[in-house]
């Protein structure tokens, strides 16, 4: 910048002639620093113009618009400023529902813990009054025995030694003096008890009844009567609400004969399998054991059989034989022609086209085809290939019940899932293919029964209640002879 400034010097004195006068001047400013300054007369002006101006006029004018614009800009600043907070101060519809919401759910909330504190105080106090009846009881004395014990205890000790003594107190007391008042005289030396008087020997008759000539829960009978219904346990979440529970009549090691098995069937895609050492494990809902499904699993018609899980594989007709033991699907087939996912429900819906299940003369399953007409067709099944080996075309529509189960060849009905108190009301005899029509009462105890089935194992009805595990137990009838 230096050399630039240097060379446009240096050409203005070589241009201006010796009348122009220019002139250079190299001299130190105040500070000490080397200056250069040099002077060009004006080629057109005689004298500089005065101070201000049409230039300086004109800058001015420029710069009072400009300041006038930054007052302008500074005012619509606080004016947006100020918006901004009246906006802010004045919350939007939305805002303030959301606001309500929150405080709404908030309320509720504290209402909750309030509840929850007073039940929690309610406690405490129970428990105080607990700990004070104990120590209450703790502090009692025994109480002395009662006379029947004691009574009791007096001829435990007769029969094991003071009658064998002999007859030296027999003879004794038969020989000793009655005085007539002296009703001590009356008493053995070895009578514990001070107080005069009878003692009163109680016993209590319990009435054991008849054993039934009518009924043979070991046999293959008729169904009776279907005990009340006893829960087990309630499921956890929605998943839940519906879902299949067994038990394999023919268990195979490493899983032993008290294993049971359950699957919950919402979703699309039912595949966990949870085990349980026990009835007990099940009801505090520990498993032991979970096994992934290689395909999903459709509605609530599976069973447990020999070692393996039975059950239809989903939007489709296909039943699949899942190996516990290798856990490998051993066999697949289509069962022919049988309606599926929402062709022949039964009455509760839940896509139930195909329900499984065994009993004492085998594998089973019950469903119905487009040929029937919705009526329910039985078919007896191959547990190692999956095979048909026989069917039985019934009268009774599937949609018209809404379950049944397998009991010695035997088909029973269910007339409804959701009463209350409802009946069975239909069985079927493969072994003669009879259809008759009973009405056995039962109970749906928690109002949505969504699976019923028989397990061999237990010689009970399992199912499936509005989330609950439940059972039943039955009384057969004598098998009446050929």
């Amino acid at each position: 910048m230096f050399f630039l400034s240097w060379l446009c010097i240096c050409g203005l004195l070589l241009r201006g002639d010796a009348q122009d006068r220019a002139s250079l001047w190299r001299g130190n400013d105040r500070s000490g620093r080397c200056q250069y300054t040099f002077t060009v007369p004006s080629p057109a002006e005689a004298t500089c113009p005065q101070a201000g101006g049409p230039e300086l006029d004109g800058l001015k004018a420029r710069l009072g618009v400009l300041e006038a614009l930054v007052a302008q800009l500074g005012v619509r600043d606080v004016q947006l400023r100020g918006g901004q907070q009246g906006a802010a101060a004045r919350p939007q519809p939305e805002l303030q529902e959301a606001l309500n919401r929150v405080v709404s759910e908030r309320n509720l909330l504290q209402g909750e813990k309030e509840k929850l504190q007073r039940e929690l105080d309610t406690l405490k106090l129970r428990m105080e009054e607990m700990r004070r009846e104990t120590e209450r009881l703790r502090s009692r004395p025994c109480l002395s025995q009662s006379p029947v014990a004691a009574a009791t205890a007096t001829q435990q000790d007769w029969g094991r030694g003071r009658l064998a003594a002999g007859s030296s107190q027999m003879s004794h007391l038969m020989t000793r003096p009655n005085r007539q008042g002296d009703s001590s005289n009356l008493r053995d030396s070895a009578w514990p008890h001070g107080a005069q008087g009878f003692q009163e020997l109680k016993a209590e008759v319990t009435e054991v009844p008849a054993p039934d000539a009518n009924v043979d829960n070991t046999g293959c009978g008729e169904l009776i009567s279907v005990g009340e219904p006893v829960t087990h346990r309630k499921a956890d979440n929605i998943a839940g609400k519906y879902g299949v529970w067994m038990q394999d009549p023919e268990a195979v090691s490493p899983y032993g004969a008290s294993m049971l098995w359950r699957i919950d069937t919402i979703g699309t895609e039912v595949r966990q399998l949870y085990g349980y050492d026990d009835m007990d494990q099940l009801s505090k809902g520990f498993p032991s054991k979970v096994l992934l499904l290689p395909d999903s699993l459709e509605s609530t018609g599976a069973t447990m059989y020999r070692g393996s899980l039975y059950y239809q594989r989903r939007l489709s007709r296909t039943l699949i034989r899942y190996d516990l033991v290798s856990e490998n699907v051993a066999a697949r087939r289509e069962l022919p022609h049988a309606g599926f996912h929402g062709q022949f429900p039964y009455s509760w819906g839940g896509y139930t086209d195909i329900d499984l299940s065994v009993d004492e003369k085998g594998l089973w399953a019950v469903y119905s085809t487009s040929k029937a007409q919705g009526a329910i067709v039985i078919s007896k099944l191959d547990p190692h290939s999956l095979e048909v080996k026989r069917s039985w075309e019934t009268s009774i529509r599937k949609a018209s019940v809404a379950n049944s189960f397998m009991i010695c060849g035997k088909l029973y009905t269910v007339a409804s899932y959701a009463a209350r108190d409802t009946t069975i009301n239909h069985v079927y005899d493969t072994a003669t293919g009879q259809l008759k029509a009973v009405s056995i009462p039962f109970k749906n105890k928690y109002g949505y029964n969504s699976m019923i089935d028989y397990s061999l194992a237990q010689r009970k009805l399992f199912a499936w209640d509005n989330f609950h595990l439940v059972s039943y137990d039955l009384r057969l009838g004598r098998q009446q002879a050929n």
